[in-house]
C-alpha cells in the first residue's frame, strides 16, 4: 500500500514526505503526538545557512568547562546526568581536535550549499514562498575587543563562501533601532532568513505533502524488523504496518529505533529553551544573535521569540524554565524597552551527534531503512537538503552530495 514510511512528523520528516509524494512515492508519515508537536513547533525559525562551524570546535574546550560550572549560563549539564553523557564528551573531545573540526566544517559547509539551492525550490514548489523572511541577521558584540576575538569564526565562514559585513554605529542603529549602548559593533549577514512562524511553516509543507497524496498517521513506532519484503513496524497499539523503504527521521528518540536494528549511536538531547512574547512586544527587524550568551531573538509573525542555550539532560527531565527567564531578562538587556509581560515558555530536544554533523544514510544492517536525524540546532535550516538526500536514496539515485561523513558507520 505505501512505498515509503517516514517515521518522525517534525521539519525534517514532514520535508521528506513532501518530496518524496512530489516523486510519486506512496508515503505514510508517523508521529506519536501530531504534525510538528515536538522540537519543530518552537524553534527559533531561522534559516541559518551561515553557521558552518560544528560545536565540537578546538576553542569548545577552553569555555565548556567554565560554562558548565554555570547552571545557567550558555552550556549547562545537571551533575546527575553527567555520568551518562561521559561517552559522549569522549566523542565530542576527538570531534573537536583540528583535523577532525576542519573535516566536519567542510561537511557541513557542504551541506549548507545544498540546502540553500534545496530551500528556495521547496518553498517555491509548495507556494508558501511568502512565509519567509530576507532580512538578514546581526551578531551583536560589546566593543571592538569583542568582535576581534570573534575574527577567527568570520575568517572560517569566509573561507567557506559566506557573505557578511562589519558594522557600527549609526549603521547598526539603523538596522536595529533601540539597541542598548553597550552594543556597539555588529556583523551583519544579508542572506540569512527567517519565518513568519516554523510551526505554522511546518504545519504546511505537511498539509502540501498530504495534497500529493501522502497519508499521516498519530501512532507510536515500538519496534521495526527487516524481512524479504522491506521494513515491518509494530506500532505501540499492536497494529503491524510494512512497507518496501522506512525513513527514521523521529529527532532526539530516534535512538531507541536504531538500537532495535543494532546500532547504538550517540545520540544525544540539547534541551533548548525560550519565550515567545506578543506582537508588539518589541519593533524588531531582523533576527539578533547574541553569541557570548549563545541564544537569539527573532520576530515573528506571531510576536518575539527569545531563546537558545544548551542543557544537556536527556528526555526525561523535567524543564528548568529558570533559563527562559535568565534569556528573557537578559534580552531586556539588549532592546530597550521590550515589553516582556505575556510571554509563553516553552522547551525543546534537539538531537545532537557528537561532531555536530547528522545521520543520513541506509542503516548498515537494514539497508531498506533509512536514518536522518541528529541535526542539532539546524534541522529547519538542512531540512530540504536532508529530504533531497533522502528522496535520493529511496529512489536509487546518486545523492546529490558525498554522504560520506554523515554515514551512521563513522561511529
Amino acid at each position: 500500500m505505501f512505498d515509503v514510511i517516514v517515521i518522525g512528523g517534525g521539519i525534517i520528516g514532514l520535508t521528506a514526505a513532501w518530496r518524496l509524494s512530489q516523486a510519486g512515492q506512496r508515503v505514510l508519515v508517523l508521529d506519536r503526538k501530531g504534525m510538528a508537536e515536538e522540537t519543530s513547533r518552537g524553534n527559533a525559525g531561522a534559516f541559518a545557512f551561515a553557521d558552518v562551524e560544528p560545536l565540537a570546535s578546538p576553542g569548545i574546550l577552553w569555555k565548556a568547562p567554565f560554562w558548565l560550572m554555570d547552571p545557567l549560563g550558555p552550556l549547562s549539564m545537571p551533575l546527575s546526568y553527567a555520568p551518562k553523557m561521559l561517552p559522549w564528551l569522549w566523542r565530542f573531545w576527538h570531534a573537536s581536535r583540528p583535523a577532525r573540526h576542519e573535516a566536519a566544517t567542510a561537511a557541513q559547509a557542504q551541506l549548507m550549499d545544498l540546502a540553500r539551492t534545496e530551500t528556495d525550490d521547496l518553498f517555491a514548489t509548495t507556494g508558501l514562498a511568502h512565509h519567509l523572511r530576507r532580512e538578514g541577521a546581526i551578531y551583536l558584540y560589546e566593543g571592538e575587543g569583542a568582535l576581534k576575538a570573534s575574527r577567527g569564526l568570520w575568517d572560517l565562514r569566509a573561507r567557506h563562501g559566506v557573505g557578511f559585513e562589519t558594522v557600527s554605529g549609526a549603521q547598526l542603529a539603523d538596522l536595529q533601532p533601540g539597541l542598548h549602548p553597550k552594543y556597539t559593533h555588529g556583523v551583519f549577514i544579508p542572506s540569512w532568513m527567517t519565518l513568519s512562524d516554523p510551526y505554522d511553516v511546518a504545519c504546511a509543507i505537511g498539509q502540501a505533502a498530504l495534497a500529493r497524496g501522502a497519508q499521516f498517521d498519530r501512532a507510536e513506532v515500538a519496534d521495526l524488523t527487516p524481512d524479504a519484503q522491506g521494513v515491518v513496524l509494530t506500532l505501540a497499539d499492536g497494529r503491524l504496518l510494512s512497507a518496501p523503504k522506512v525513513v527514521l527521521a523521529c529527532g532526539a528518540w530516534s535512538h531507541r529505533l536504531t538500537a532495535k536494528l543494532g546500532d547504538r549511536l550517540p545520540l544525544e538531547t540539547e534541551r533548548g529553551y525560550n519565550t515567545t512574547l506578543p506582537p508588539g512586544a518589541f519593533d524588531l527587524r531582523r533576527q539578533l544573535v547574541l553569541p557570548a550568551d549563545g541564544y537569539v531573538i527573532t520576530p515573528l509573525a506571531t510576536g518575539v521569540r527569545v531563546g537558545g542555550a544548551v542543557e544537556l539532560g536527556g528526555l526525561t527531565r523535567a524543564p528548568d524554565f529558570r533559563r527562559s527567564e535568565i534569556l528573557l531578562n537578559k534580552a531586556r538587556g539588549v532592546l530597550q524597552g521590550l515589553k516582556t509581560e505575556g510571554g509563553v515558555q516553552w522547551m525543546g530536544f534537539r538531537p545532537s551527534m557528537p561532531d555536530s554533523l547528522p545521520v543520513i544514510g541506509r542503516a548498515p544492517k537494514a539497508p531498506n531503512v533509512i536514518y536522518a536525524f541528529g541535526h542539532g540546532h539546524l534541522g529547519l535550516t538542512q531540512s530540504a537538503a536532508t529530504a533531497r538526500l533522502l528522496t535520493d536514496l529511496v529512489l536509487g539515485r546518486d545523492p546529490a552530495i558525498d554522504l560520506t561523513p554523515y554515514r551512521p558507520e563513522r561511529f
